[in-house]
């Protein structure tokens, strides 16, 4: 009689195989030098609602929602058989030539949630190549127009817009630029609004008066004619959850439009529900961009997609040029992808019928109890707005210094958080936390009291190893 195979056993050596055949063959995401190609990050085998399982069968409440885009939760039944069903009519079709009925429906319905006159969408694979898109959009409607010194894009310290090459020219973070190539003489970067880090002194509303005057100061130097963009995430999300002052981007927009300056509203992350809108510029902050920027939670993560919405007058100015042969040469092999559109339209489905109500019902409780957080001596402070949030972590709450341990204090709360049963998004000395918006208040309540306990078990430790001094 054959003996019986211990389950257990046989999925830790199928797991020490596919260990063995990643760090053999997979080359990670932004990979240091010293292990790339030869790393091995944390397997997740299976996921569910708010919930992913680990490949050790430990559940994890995904409190990142992946990369900030597993909005409607996963194994969503609705959008996986549309998944199939899409597949099976229409797997693909080029978008050089030929049009596909869900890129033209997804189309409609975007231009119905999209403020102003952004009525228009060039769709794209991904947050990188949509902003790659809005900004060579900028140069070649200025070619057309005549204006080819118009090129210069303004961004802000703090911000992430991509890992393509202009794209990436534009982040606004130092360790993204240390050993990168880029195109720096295209852009002009202004300060970070975070009120946290705000000069001391200085009040709110002060701050913001400074920040609008810094870009008004930029206008003058560099001159509007040389200017074609400024690219803003109206909330910062790679760069903490920085969440701008009262007022301060609607006054940014109107020294775009008296300087003729197109403003750029990238909300890769913070449309499709994030914020309890499918887009969060007029909802949220009571501003009409000149593009809104997309990608992430348009799909939920299952399947690539991103996009430029465009404004109806932009592209009248280009048809009433004197260039009507002129060519947008840009596009893609899966721009208007059917499947991706099929996907979109049901995940459009599912926040319409009752998930972007409930993100903005739900919203207020999940940044109330995360505020309960700064009591903790590490905190330094919580933060966010609808369903994103950071925890930053200080020295000392007198200097507001990040700890000297850097990366690790992050790193240091995630490990304890994934063995308490949570995933954490570790940001240098941060915290970041964006779950699905399916979430619960009871599920809200597990999630603040693992993060609680993953940052006292990470005050402890930083003690006991000398530190920090608590």
């Amino acid at each position: 009689m054959a003996a019986k195979r211990d389950p257990a056993k046989i999925a830790a050596l199928e797991e020490d195989a596919l260990t063995a055949t990643a760090r053999a063959h997979l080359v990670q995401p932004w990979p240091v030098a010293g292990s790339i190609g030869a790393e091995v990050r944390g397997g997740i085998a299976a996921g569910d609602g708010i919930y992913v399982t680990d490949q050790e069968g430990r559940r994890l409440i995904d409190g990142p929602a992946g990369m900030w885009c597993t909005n409607v939760g996963h194994r969503s039944e609705p959008i996986a058989r549309v998944l199939y069903e899409q597949a099976m009519a229409l797997s693909y079709n080029s978008p050089w030539y030929t049009t596909s009925e869900p890129s033209v429906r997804l189309a409609e319905r975007l231009a119905a949630h999209a403020p102003g006159d952004l009525k228009h969408v060039f769709y794209t694979t991904g947050g990188s190549s949509a902003v790659e898109t809005a900004l060579r959009f900028m140069q070649f409607s200025n070619n057309v127009r005549g204006r080819p010194e118009k090129k210069l894009i303004v961004s802000r310290q703090g911000g992430y817009h991509g890992s393509t090459y202009l794209s990436a020219s534009l982040n606004g973070r130092p360790r993204d630029h240390d050993w990168m190539d880029n195109a720096s003489d295209q852009v002009v970067r202004l300060s970070c609004p975070n009120p946290f880090r705000r000069p001391t002194g200085m009040n709110v509303p002060q701050f913001c008066d400074f920040l609008v005057d810094e870009f008004k100061k930029a206008i003058e130097r560099h001159g509007a004619d040389r200017i074609g963009a400024f690219i803003a995430e109206p909330v910062m999300a790679s760069g903490g959850v920085i969440v701008p002052p009262d007022g301060y981007l609607k006054r940014m927009r109107k020294l775009c439009a008296e300087n003729d300056i197109l403003f750029i509203a990238d909300e890769v992350v913070t449309a499709f529900g994030r914020l309890g809108h499918v887009f969060a510029s007029k909802d949220v902050f009571d501003i009409e961009p000149d593009m809104i920027t997309f990608a992430k939670g348009v799909t939920s993560g299952y399947f690539p997609l991103g996009g430029v919405m465009i404004s109806s007058r932009l592209l009248e100015q280009l048809r009433a040029s004197n260039h009507s042969e002129a060519m947008f040469a840009h596009g893609l092999t899966y721009s208007s992808h059917p499947i991706g559109c099929a996907v979109a339209l049901k995940n459009l489905d599912l926040l319409e019928d009752g998930l972007l109500a409930h993100t903005r019902e739900i919203a207020p409780y999940f940044q109330a109890q995360l505020k309960t957080l700064e009591d903790l001596p590490l905190v330094g402070e919580v933060r966010g707005l609808g369903l994103m949030a950071c925890v930053e972590c200080v020295a000392d709450r007198e200097s507001n210094n990040p700890l000297a341990l850097d990366i690790e204090v992050g790193k240091r709360i995630d490990a304890h958080c994934q063995r308490l049963g949570l995933l954490v998004r570790p940001l240098i000395h941060m915290c970041v936390m964006s779950p699905p918006l399916t979430i619960t208040r009871s599920q809200i309540d597990d999630l603040v009291s693992i993060l609680r306990q993953g940052i006292r078990l990470t005050m402890d430790e930083l003690v006991r190893e000398r530190l920090w001094r608590g």
